[in-house]
């Protein structure tokens, strides 16, 4: 059975429906990193889009983001910056993460997939935050990269422009954030894989 008829079954469509809210559940969940900006927190709610993605296949973890960050547009204080951030640097994780496992269930290739997918998450939140959102928060919604920057120093000195911004918070805060969840997919997810 190809993907897209899995995906149309009652049966996973009610999967999918539930690991979404428990990711918007957990997305509610964030806690603020020292190290980094206040602006950046960590949450777990990739936590479910990685196990249905690694369980179901990518295209089900994707929608799991998906779904995910349209409940948050609800109660969104970033006028969707946010959300599309989440959703951005998620699927930079879960899609490669679970398109390695998926292919081949075995240990290795979920570890393989989920570095992968941390590296990508890190690319892509650096990539994202430098031509997209910061920008939009810039332009849109009048609050100067200056601020943000400043936010940046005030945790660490060596973060003086937008650059160092990235290099020294964006990147490594979504590195630390792919391996926290790589980790916690590995603990849990041949427990909670019997359930899918």
């Amino acid at each position: 059975m190809n993907q897209s008829k899995k995906l149309l079954n009652i049966k996973n469509m009610t999967k999918i429906s539930i690991l979404s809210v428990i990711a918007f559940i957990l997305m509610q969940l964030e806690f603020p990193v020292p190290i980094f900006p206040s602006f950046l927190k960590i949450d777990l709610s990739d936590l479910p889009a990685l196990i249905g993605g690694f369980a179901l296949g990518p295209i089900v973890g994707i929608l799991i983001e998906l779904f995910k960050n349209l409940m948050h547009l609800i109660q969104t204080s970033t006028s969707g910056v946010g959300e599309l951030a989440n959703f951005l640097v998620g699927v930079a994780l879960v899609a490669p993460a679970s398109l390695i496992y998926y292919r081949d269930k075995t240990k290795k290739n979920a570890i393989i997939g989920l570095l992968v997918g941390t590296i990508a998450m890190g690319i892509m939140g650096g990539l994202a935050n430098y031509y997209i959102l910061l920008p939009f928060y810039a332009n849109v919604l009048k609050f100067p990269i200056d601020a943000i920057v400043k936010m940046g120093n005030i945790v660490n000195n060596n973060i003086v422009d937008l650059n160092s911004l990235i290099f020294y918070a964006i990147i490594p805060f979504n590195i630390l954030k792919g391996l926290l969840l790589s980790v916690i997919t590995m603990l849990v997810y041949k427990r909670i894989s019997r359930l899918l």
